[in-house]
């Protein structure tokens, strides 16, 4: 079973008490949610493998370190783009591809509407970057279509989880690690994470 990271740390609660208060406008809300990216990453590259590289410092040469593998983000749109560029802050040699999934609001079934990788995603690590983990229908989708086109190394990188989603994609996909700012208590009745922050895409983007 995949392991699952709750990251339980002074500034990333900080910044989702932000991001979960209603009052909080549209342009600190995208502020924190890509703030918060950028913290988590430290957390899901801490067993990623490095090669020795030797350089020369001003004073010699010495050996260095550097990531052994391509690093590729994959946000799934559209909220998931409201961490990209906290994550690539901190690894800006990551590609970067997209895939566009929209729920169903009767079923919640997810559909996929548009996908685009770069080539590394095969043998690179791959993080797919959707902040909210909600019924897990979307994210299984991701990872299938993703292991469909060569990854094999993929971890899920979001805000908010709760128990149904994460238990969904440890059934779908076992192999991929998951790693969340936050565990909520569970889903609505018509879908929604509870406490959660709403809707991000919404709040991100400024359209409801």
């Amino acid at each position: 079973m995949s392991k699952v990271v709750i990251l339980n740390h002074p500034l990333i609660n900080h910044k989702m008490t932000k991001i979960r208060d209603k009052r909080t406008g549209t342009k600190e809300f995208r502020e924190s949610v890509s703030e918060v990216g950028g913290l988590i990453t430290y957390e899901i590259t801490r067993d990623f493998t490095t090669k020795p590289k030797i350089i020369e410092t001003p004073i010699c040469e010495t050996t260095c370190y550097e990531l052994e593998k391509q690093v590729v983000i994959i946000p799934i749109l559209r909220a998931g783009l409201g961490m990209v560029d906290g994550i690539h802050n901190i690894i800006p040699s990551a590609k970067i591809g997209h895939i566009g999934l929209y729920r169903d609001e009767e079923t919640l079934q997810p559909h996929v509407y548009y996908s685009k990788f770069p080539k590394e995603i095969v043998g690179g690590v791959v993080l797919v970057v959707d902040p909210m983990l909600a019924s897990g229908g979307s994210a299984s989708k991701a990872v299938e279509i993703l292991k469909s086109h060569g990854a094999t190394d993929i971890r899920y990188v979001g805000l908010v989880g709760c128990p149904e989603g994460v238990s969904r994609l440890q059934k779908d996909h076992p192999d991929v690690s998951i790693y969340l700012a936050a565990m909520d208590s569970h889903l609505n009745e018509v879908g929604y994470i509870v406490p959660g922050l709403g809707d991000c895409g919404d709040r991100l983007f400024g359209t409801k």
